[in-house]
């Protein structure tokens, strides 16, 4: 079966978590068989066509640029679309897989162009991410989200929480939704490291303790509930630092309240790094903290969990189906810095607490979220649409 995926981000164009999501997905099904070609846009560096472990992975050229998102999104799919028909000529798809809104339209006159199924993964939500629709563009965006699972056959969510919530707003059928929660390569995580080489690049003392934000600076990620947080954590552990790893349009707020605080030197902001950074950041961190207000998934989460680092999250969305509290993390109320500061406390106060949430965290990872199983599912799901 050939296999045309569809993502506005794919490695190293990485935002939130679809990259990450298509690239792990899409070298699964390869090793299970399958035939997979990612069409993406272009990226600085990255080259236009490129194999990766038997991944073919086509980059686009956009031809002319927009600053509004939404008419930048047109014009980005009209270059993919044509791509995927002149692809189709020598490769003949099965079945076309769009990741959310921003392929949507090139995902659907594809299917029927080429005659071909569709299938959508919905990673979000424009009601969830802005809590709640405020502006034309939201509109739009709701229905363009509502159209591409109208058109495809089957929707693939990663979260029975993000399953009602489709259910409820956009009145699909329960029967066309299907839960597939996402994964990680658990294996990138499994290397020995030079803690104290790691923390010296950033200036710190090898007892100083780290707290760890991975994400997206927008205002669904709760980022100001942690900077807020920061008086309570620094009363018991005067030694503690808050690494915020990511962008987003918030950034400048999110600068200027973490400086107009008398602890603000306590607060760095790295932007993006390179994964291989990353990785060694999980792996010194004393603790992860996601202060979602809106989160599907969080596969933050389990890349966090898979390091060996305890989680601290938001009780919300696809995260309090991740962690256990207690047994594989740290589940505390949303939008709420006193209940931050109390869940990284209780995590670095207790040594003992924090190994069995390690320990277990890890057990849970490897067993439910693996690539291959998660490769598996979406297969059944392939066959069942193709040859139904």
């Amino acid at each position: 079966m050939k296999i045309c995926m569809l993502t506005w981000e794919f490695p190293p164009r990485i935002v939130g978590g679809i990259a990450r999501h298509c690239f792990g997905l899409g070298k699964a099904l390869v090793a299970d068989g399958y035939d997979v070609h990612v069409v993406t846009l272009d990226f600085p560096g990255a080259p236009m066509y490129e194999e990766i472990e038997g991944l073919k992975v086509h980059r686009v050229k956009i031809e002319f640029d927009h600053p509004h998102l939404i008419t930048w999104t047109f014009l980005s799919n009209h270059f993919l679309e044509k791509k995927v028909a002149m692809l189709n000529s020598d490769v003949h798809f099965d079945i076309i897989h769009i990741h959310d809104w921003l392929t949507g339209t090139a995902g659907i006159n594809s299917k029927y162009y080429l005659n071909k199924p569709l299938v959508s993964t919905v990673h979000s939500t424009e009601i969830g991410r802005t809590q709640g629709l405020h502006s034309p563009d939201s509109y739009l965006i709701d229905s363009l989200e509502w159209w591409i699972i109208y058109e495809a056959k089957k929707v693939i969510i990663c979260s029975n929480s993000m399953k009602t919530k489709l259910e409820d707003h956009f009145h699909v059928p329960p029967e066309k939704n299907l839960v597939i929660p996402n994964a990680i390569d658990i294996s990138k995580y499994k290397r020995t490291i030079n803690r104290n080489a790691v923390k010296k690049r950033y200036n710190l003392h090898s007892d100083d303790k780290l707290v760890l934000y991975i994400g997206r600076l927008v205002p669904q990620k709760g980022v100001e509930y942690l900077i807020q947080a920061t008086p309570q954590l620094l009363q018991n552990n005067n030694n503690l630092h808050i690494f915020i790893i990511g962008d987003g349009w918030s950034r400048t707020s999110l600068e200027t309240l973490a400086n107009s605080t008398v602890h603000g030197n306590k607060i760095r902001f790295l932007g993006f790094i390179p994964d291989s950074e990353v990785v060694n950041l999980f792996l010194v961190a004393d603790v992860l903290v996601i202060p979602s207000i809106y989160e599907p998934f969080g596969i933050v989460a389990l890349e966090g969990m898979a390091a060996g680092v305890p989680v601290v999250a938001a009780n919300v969305g696809g995260l309090a189906e991740i962690i256990d509290h207690d047994q594989t993390g740290v589940l505390v109320y949303v939008e709420n810095p006193d209940s931050i500061a109390w869940g990284v406390n209780k995590v670095i106060s207790n040594p003992e607490y924090s190994r069995r949430l390690i320990q277990n965290a890890k057990k849970k990872v490897q067993k439910e979220y693996s690539w291959s199983a998660v490769a598996k599912k979406t297969i059944k799901i392939y066959k069942e649409i193709y040859e139904g």
